[in-house]
Order: C-alpha cells, then sequence, then structure tokens
C-alpha cells in the first residue's frame, strides 16, 4: 500500500482539498477557504500547513472570531449548503469566541468546519497559557463548550484518527438532515505529530445532493389528505432553497392554484410580485399571509422547522384548528406539532405528489380570498414606506432600498432587531437568492461579517446589508475584511440611539422604558454621545457618509450603487414606528406587579393569546 508521511495538520488539509462539489453542473472545491486567526494554539502546524495550500484553499484574516463564524455560515447559507467554509482559532479565548457563531450556524443548519486549537495531549507542560482547568475532569477544557452546538465533535489524540474521523465529520456537513457545524479539536502537540498516511485517503471525492424519499404508501396518504381539501395553504421554508425546489415548488403551486406564505429562511421561494405569494407568516408576517392562513383548511409546509416566529407561537400555524402536513427531510421536524409527516427531500416529495393529484386544485374562492387580502395588505406596506415628516422610520428606509436595489439579483441581509420584520414584510426582490435573514439564532453581529459571506457567494449583486446601531456596535471588525478583501457590500445603518426593537416590547408588555434606548431609560445615568458610524466606518476604509433626511438616502444609494468599494451610509430612525400586519408571540409578562399596566398587558396581550394555541 503506497502511503505518504504527513504531520495531522498536513494530512487534514490535503483531505479538505481533495473534496469537490457540483453547482450548477460544474465541479468546484467543497470548501471554499479557510478563515483563520492564528495564536500559539493553531499557527506552528496547522498555519504551515495552509500556507502549502494556499493556492488550492485560500486563507482569509478574520477580525474577530465570531464574526468569521458568521461569515462562513453566511457563505454557505448563500450557497445553498452546497460548499462551505472553515474557520480555525487559537486554543482558549479564540476558540471561545467562534461559541456564538457556532451556536448560529447550529440553529440555522448550516455547514461549518470549526478547527479550534487546543491543549496539549502529553500534559507534560499543564496548564499552559489559555488553558481551562477543572479540579474535577482534566479532560475538559473550553472547547468542550462545543459539544451541544456541534453536529459532530471530536478531539484527536493521534494523528492517524483523521482517517476515521474526517469521513464521518465530512459526511454530516453534506448531510441534508444532519447538516450543521462539525467541531474537530486539535491539540498542539498532535497537530504537529506525523503519520504514514494511506495515499488513497487524499484521493478525489465527489459530493452530490442526497434526496431521500418517501414511502409510496406515506405519498398515497398525503395525496389524498390535500385532495379532501379545497382551501390549503403551503408554508415554504429553508428547506425548499437548499433542496433546490423553489421551480418545483412554484409548478406545484400554480398547478393546484395554491397560495403560498413564506417563513424567514423560505423567502425568495415565490418572487415578490406572484399573484400566488401572500407573504411572510408568523409574527413578522403580513396580515395578508396571516389572513389566508386562518382562512385555510389544510396546512402544508415544506422545509421549515417551525419556530414559534413562524407558528406565531402556535396560534397561525401548528395549532391543530385544521390538519398539517410537514414535508421535511429530517425526521424531528416532519413530526413536529403532531402533523402528519412526509419525510423526504422537498423537491423529490413535490414531483412524487403530482401525478397523484393531477386534476385537483384548490378552489377559486380560495384565491379570490387571497386577493382580497394582499390588496388590504398592499396599502398597509405602501402606507408604511411613504416618506413623511418626522425622523424616518425602518420601513420608510427599507422602501428606499427597494428603490435603489436591482429587485430581479441584488440582496437584503438583515439579523436582529427591527430590520428581520421590515425585511419581511416589505422587501421586494424578485429573485430566490435575494433575501438573507438569520432569524434562527437573531444574533446581533451577524449582519456585517454575514454581508461578506454572502457576497463572496454572488460576486455579481450589490449586498445591502441593514443594521441597527446596537448590532454594529457589537460587531463592526468585519468592516475591514470586506474592504480589503474588495468584497463590497452596501452598509446601511439605521441609528435610533439604542435597541430600538426590544425597548417596544418593553413597552408593549406594559414596562416603563428601561436600560435599552439612551436618551430615556439611560439618561440618569449616563450622558451617551452622538456617534458618528459614517466616520467609523471610514476609519475602517469605506466610503461613507451621514444623511439627514430619505431623499438624501436615495441620492446616497445611488452613489453607493456606483461605489466599486464598500460604501456605508448613516441615517437616524425612529425607535417607535414598525408595521403592523403580524401575529400574536408568546413571552412571559409577570403575573404579579407594582405597575397596573403590566397587569393590563398580561390580561390583554398574554392571556388573550393563550386561547389560540394548541397546548
Amino acid at each position: 500500500m503506497s502511503t505518504v508521511k504527513l504531520t495531522l495538520a498536513q494530512a487534514l488539509v490535503r483531505y479538505l482539498c481533495a473534496q469537490k462539489t457540483i453547482v450548477d453542473g460544474e465541479k468546484v472545491a467543497l470548501f471554499a477557504g479557510v478563515w483563520a486567526i492564528f495564536g500559539h494554539g493553531n499557527v506552528p502546524a496547522l498555519g504551515e500547513a495552509l500556507h502549502d495550500v494556499k493556492d488550492q484553499l485560500p486563507t482569509y484574516r478574520g477580525q474577530n472570531e465570531q464574526g468569521m463564524v458568521h461569515t462562513a455560515a453566511a457563505f454557505a447559507k448563500q450557497m445553498r449548503r452546497r460548499r462551505m467554509m472553515v474557520c480555525t482559532s487559537s486554543v482558549g479565548p479564540g476558540a471561545s469566541n467562534m461559541l456564538t457563531g457556532a451556536a448560529t450556524a447550529y440553529v440555522n443548519r448550516l455547514p461549518v468546519l470549526l478547527l479550534p486549537g487546543d491543549t496539549f495531549m502529553h500534559r507534560a507542560s499543564a496548564p499552559v497559557l489559555q488553558e481551562v482547568e477543572r479540579h474535577d475532569d482534566a479532560t475538559v477544557n473550553v472547547n468542550d463548550c462545543f459539544k451541544p452546538i456541534s453536529n459532530y465533535f471530536d478531539r484527536f489524540s493521534k494523528p492517524e484518527q483523521l482517517i476515521a474521523s474526517l469521513p464521518r465529520a465530512v459526511a454530516v456537513l453534506t448531510d441534508p438532515e444532519l447538516c450543521g457545524p462539525v467541531t474537530l479539536c486539535l491539540p498542539q502537540d498532535v497537530q504537529a505529530e506525523s503519520y504514514d498516511f494511506p495515499a488513497s485517503f487524499f484521493e478525489e471525492r465527489v459530493h452530490t445532493l442526497q434526496r431521500l424519499g418517501a414511502d409510496p404508501s406515506q405519498l398515497n396518504e398525503i395525496a389524498g389528505l390535500i385532495k379532501a381539501s379545497s382551501k390549503p395553504v403551503v408554508v415554504a421554508g429553508g428547506g425548499v432553497h437548499y433542496s433546490g425546489a423553489v421551480e418545483a415548488l412554484r409548478a406545484f403551486v400554480e398547478t393546484h392554484k395554491i397560495p403560498l406564505v413564506e417563513t424567514s429562511a423560505g423567502k425568495g421561494a415565490l418572487g415578490y410580485s406572484h399573484q400566488l405569494n401572500a407573504g411572510g407568516v408568523g409574527v413578522v408576517g403580513s396580515s395578508a399571509a396571516n389572513g389566508i392562513v386562518n382562512d385555510a383548511d389544510l396546512v402544508i409546509t415544506v422545509g421549515t422547522r417551525l419556530s414559534d416566529f413562524t407558528t406565531g407561537s402556535r396560534t397561525v400555524l401548528s395549532n391543530t384548528r385544521v390538519p398539517q402536513i410537514n414535508i421535511n427531510v429530517a425526521h424531528l421536524d416532519a413530526y413536529k406539532h403532531a402533523a402528519h409527516g412526509l419525510r423526504s427531500d422537498a423537491k423529490r416529495a413535490l414531483e412524487e405528489l403530482a401525478p397523484l393529484l393531477k386534476g385537483w386544485s384548490g378552489s377559486d374562492a380560495h384565491i379570490e380570498k387571497l386577493s382580497s387580502l394582499k390588496s388590504e395588505w398592499q396599502t398597509t406596506a405602501t402606507d408604511a414606506v411613504k416618506p413623511g415628516n418626522a425622523t424616518p422610520s425602518d420601513a420608510q428606509v427599507t422602501g428606499m432600498i427597494n428603490e435603489a436595489a436591482d429587485l430581479a439579483k441584488d440582496v437584503l441581509v438583515v439579523a436582529a432587531g427591527s430590520m428581520p420584520a421590515e425585511g419581511m414584510k416589505l422587501w421586494q426582490g424578485e429573485s430566490a437568492r435575494g433575501y438573507h435573514s438569520e432569524y434562527g439564532f437573531s444574533c446581533m453581529g451577524y449582519e456585517i461579517a454575514g454581508g461578506v459571506g454572502v457576497k463572496m457567494a454572488e460576486p455579481d449583486a450589490d449586498v445591502f446589508v441593514v443594521v441597527g446601531d446596537g448590532s454594529y456596535l457589537m460587531l463592526n471588525s468585519e468592516l475591514i475584511t470586506s474592504v480589503a478583501l474588495k468584497q463590497k457590500i452596501i452598509l446601511v445603518v439605521l441609528d435610533n440611539r439604542g435597541f430600538g426593537c426590544i425597548n417596544r416590547l418593553q413597552n408593549g408588555c406594559g414596562a416603563d422604558p428601561f436600560n435599552n434606548l439612551w436618551d430615556d431609560g439611560m439618561a440618569d445615568m449616563a450622558d451617551y454621545p452622538k456617534i458618528d458610524f459614517a466616520a467609523h466606518a471610514t476609519a475602517m476604509g469605506a466610503t461613507s457618509e451621514h444623511v439627514e433626511n430619505l431623499s438624501d438616502l436615495a441620492a446616497a444609494l445611488k452613489r453607493a450603487k456606483a461605489s466599486d468599494k464598500t460604501y456605508c451610509i448613516a441615517i437616524d430612525t425612529n425607535a417607535v414606528d414598525s408595521t403592523g400586519g403580524g401575529s400574536w408571540w408568546q413571552v412571559g409578562i409577570p403575573e404579579v406587579s407594582s405597575r397596573k399596566s403590566v397587569l393590563k398587558a398580561k390580561a390583554d396581550w398574554q392571556d388573550s393569546g393563550k386561547k389560540d394555541q394548541a397546548f
């Protein structure tokens, strides 16, 4: 047997280089690059190994370990999980910084390969710099925190363990159901140790999308449920995109005259203007989508994990009012909430249901109801983006971005705060790839780093990243990366001087403003300055400007589109206005309070919503 003598780090890198995938009919590298911040835990061995293959597997330097993982996850999401990236950090704080990014990728089921450095297996010099010691367990360190947020975890004590572990790791990263972060811990001594690896271990491997199919009896049962309905609704989730089922779903709803609503991850399954698209469903959804679901006699979900924001805390969807079918490749999701499960790849399920539903369609009255609801909603949406004299709202800013963008190909990137709601309701993109929302973990700080990953996946599109001042302050360092790597994003910073979204929730729960907005709840405790976000972005290399109103914003967006480098526009917005149309959401309002407003909120909001829940 032919062998090759390599260190663990060298063998790991060589194996990654041998993994390929098919994207749009072309064979490309499965791993598109490595994000690295080097330290003593990974630079001597892994750093050297990566240097040797920099032309095959490029290494990019991140500015913050959390940001690196966000960028990698965003790239994988935008590439529909067909391609992915690697992130490596040193031992200790570098590794623990990656935890939030790993959790975000885990919740959103996105493939990222994490390679944190680790302490010495020989322990001769323990405790080493940045080592976490425990009195009760000598085998535990900070990297064990990755276990609950990894879909596969390993720590190597010998180089030859790669032979068994790496194929399992890649199998998880490419599996439609198990997909998520993989963590492989690299002890500093073992990284540098060598072994005579079989040469065959490094042969090229091409990974293609696996399409799990349903049992024929299940398909017949589901088809029977559908044919028994007259007013069904389809819920499009992120699995529609990951399965490549956009065209199949469009054909399905058009053939059978079924209204469609979208989750945050599923937005774009139909273009904004499609007559069957009712828009976003649930808490951040439209009155049209929530209304047509309420009118339905059957719900068919496709590729969604049915979070509380999608289901309206199980008052809109998953409330057992009508039968529900869950089409999902994941067992966990297919049988959620007492639904009729069809465990299958989305595209395959839709195609296999087609002949079983031949000649059947939903009622014309249901489509007429949809048209009426959409007309009413359009009035709300138009009013929300209409310019006024007051400080602009987030909705009005979204309206201006709609006017500036090429809706056929440009991408809007949002995450935490108000923008996932305004983007979901008001972004008018027609491209299936035009809306990128991290709303599984709702992670503040994702936006800028994620925007870089989206741009790397969409080099021919303008990527509009909208971020609140709170998220910007949490994690803005990858703006430098965007400039340095010439991955242009158009960054719009909405400055409402605080956490406006959560302040509205606080007020809605009957509480006084407290610890959210700088100018009221914090005013008696500190004197917060007015931050010049444009100047800050300029200091990191972006072309930047602050605008005073919506008219100036429209002109600035044109300049940003014409620019050949990352462009930041800062604008003051108000923390009060938001677009209505969403559903009820369950939060924990106190049963006991000294304030009557809190008790009233408990009765009016919390208790009133429970009557529509399924439990």
